[in-house]
């Protein structure tokens, strides 16, 4: 069973950055598609961007584009959130999750039922 480990959370002043990674282990990343979902306090889990198998399609949610890179190493299983310029509202939980369903499209990678498998989260905390 694929098993997901978020790390890289932590504590960061408004502006900084941060890099998550999540690192996947027992099968290959290349079968899967990942998304990485955020849950601030007191609010629902929301979808923050996806990353296709190969790598080549990401999509973002309108709330981090331009701030946020998704990228993919399969040689070291892992997946990468690059984020910069953070703020106090990207203060959350970050999860991210795998399906082998192609749903790395607008609209779609959100839908947190379509993934099978889910890391245990990584908190970042964005304030001065």
């Amino acid at each position: 069973q694929l098993q997901l480990v978020e790390s890289g959370g932590g504590l960061v002043q408004p502006g900084g950055s941060l890099r998550l990674s999540c690192l996947a282990s027992e099968y290959s990343l290349d079968y899967y598609v990942i998304g990485w979902f955020r849950q601030a306090p007191g609010k629902e889990r929301e979808g923050v961007s996806c990353i296709s198998r190969s790598g080549s399609t990401t999509n973002y949610a309108d709330s981090v584009k331009g701030r946020v890179t998704n990228s993919k190493d399969n040689a070291k299983n892992t997946v990468y959130l690059q984020m910069n310029g953070l703020k106090p509202e990207d203060t959350a939980i970050y999860y991210c999750a795998a399906t082998g369903k192609d749903i790395c499209y607008r609209g779609f990678y959100i839908l947190q039922p379509e993934y099978d498998y889910w890391g245990p989260g990584t908190a970042v905390t964005v304030s001065s």
